[in-house]
Formats: C-alpha cells, sequence, structure tokens
C-alpha cells in the first residue's frame, strides 16, 4: 500500500538534515547546471557583489528541498512546485527540510515545504503538490 495513503492534514514527513554544504557542492552543481556565477564559487566575487561569502544557488537549494520526497517515487510524482526565497544559504549551512500535509484528496497531497538553517531561520518556502499512482486492484 502506498504509505502516503493515510497521511492526514497536519501531517509531517520525517525531516531531512543535508550535510554541511560544501564549496563543493557549489562547484559541482555550478558544472551540472551551467550557472558560472561566481558568487556561487569565489570568495572575492561574492564579496565585490556585497556578500560576506560564496552563496549557495537559490536552484541547489530547492532542488535539495525535493528530496523530502525521494522515498515515495515508486508511489507517484511531484506534479507542481513552487518556492519563495527567504534568506541567503552559505557554505557551512545545515539545512533542515520540512513537509507539512496541507490537503490530501484522492490522488493529491498539497504540502508546505521549507529549509531551515542551524540557526532555525528559514532560507526557503513553498508548495509541493504530490500525485500519487492510484492503486489498483489485479483482476
Amino acid at each position: 500500500m502506498n504509505p502516503l495513503y493515510g497521511v492526514q492534514p497536519g501531517d509531517k514527513l520525517k525531516t531531512v538534515t543535508l550535510p554541511a554544504v560544501t564549496r563543493l557542492d557549489l562547484i559541482k552543481y555550478a558544472g551540472a547546471s551551467g550557472d558560472y556565477n561566481p558568487i556561487h564559487t569565489i570568495d572575492e566575487e561574492a564579496e565585490k557583489a556585497g556578500l560576506p561569502g560564496v552563496i549557495a544557488h537559490g536552484m541547489w537549494t530547492m532542488g535539495s528541498l525535493a528530496k523530502l520526497f525521494t522515498p515515495f517515487y515508486e508511489d507517484g510524482f511531484i506534479q507542481d512546485y513552487s518556492i519563495r526565497f527567504q534568506g541567503m544559504v552559505y557554505v557551512g549551512d545545515v539545512l533542515t527540510l520540512h513537509a507539512d500535509v496541507v490537503s490530501h484528496e484522492e490522488s493529491m497531497i498539497t504540502f508546505d515545504v521549507y529549509a531551515r538553517n542551524q540557526q532555525e531561520k528559514d532560507v526557503i518556502r513553498g508548495n509541493v503538490v504530490f500525485r500519487k499512482h492510484l492503486e489498483t486492484s489485479a483482476t
């Protein structure tokens, strides 16, 4: 049975705590995404832009937040995903990922999702609509 079938509004998925963000994470993401903006990899360039150091790509953070749903990909897929950036993510930050059930219909579950840093400050918030594969009985 699909493990998401029993969730109700107010329920929470198990949180995921990521390892501390490393410069290598950001270099790898720059190569994979094609986003070579130097504020993500070179301290001097980030400082010229008025930042205290390199910052993670916003899309790296957004992609990481989707890891909350990895255990459920056999059961369905993310149909819709929208976020708002709330704060910057720096090298060394430790992010904890959260998903709270907002609504549960037959084939869809809507979640509030967010990531918080080690200071308990939100760095990203949004919504995910997860579309479940409907179970069918074998004939």
